[in-house]
C-alpha cells in the first residue's frame, strides 16, 4: 500500500509525541532520580527522594502510558486510521 498524505502526517505526529514523551520518560528516570539526593526534606515523615522514587516515578510511567493511548487513538481517528475505520476486506 503507497504512503498517501494523510500516512504522512500521522507518521509526523506520531514520532513528535513519542520523542516528547520519551524525553519526559528520560526527565524522570534519570535526570530526576539523579539529583533526587539532594533534594532532602521531609515528605510525609520520610525522605521526598524515598517518595519520588517509590511513587513520583512509577505514577509519571502510568500517566505517559495512559496519554500515549489516548493521544494515538485521537490521532488515528483524526486521519481515518482507526481500525474501526478500516475496511474488511
Amino acid at each position: 500500500m503507497p504512503w498517501t498524505d494523510r500516512h504522512r502526517a500521522h507518521w509526523r505526529q506520531n514520532r513528535n509525541i513519542t520523542a516528547i514523551l520519551l524525553a519526559i520518560w528520560f526527565v524522570v528516570t534519570f535526570v530526576l532520580t539523579f539529583f533526587a539526593r539532594e533534594l532532602n526534606f521531609s515528605f510525609f515523615g520520610g525522605p521526598f527522594s524515598f517518595w519520588f522514587a517509590a511513587l513520583g516515578a512509577p505514577l509519571v510511567y502510568v500517566i505517559i502510558v495512559a496519554y500515549y493511548a489516548h493521544h494515538m487513538e485521537r490521532l488515528d481517528r483524526q486521519h481515518g486510521l482507526a481500525e474501526d475505520d478500516q475496511d474488511p476486506a
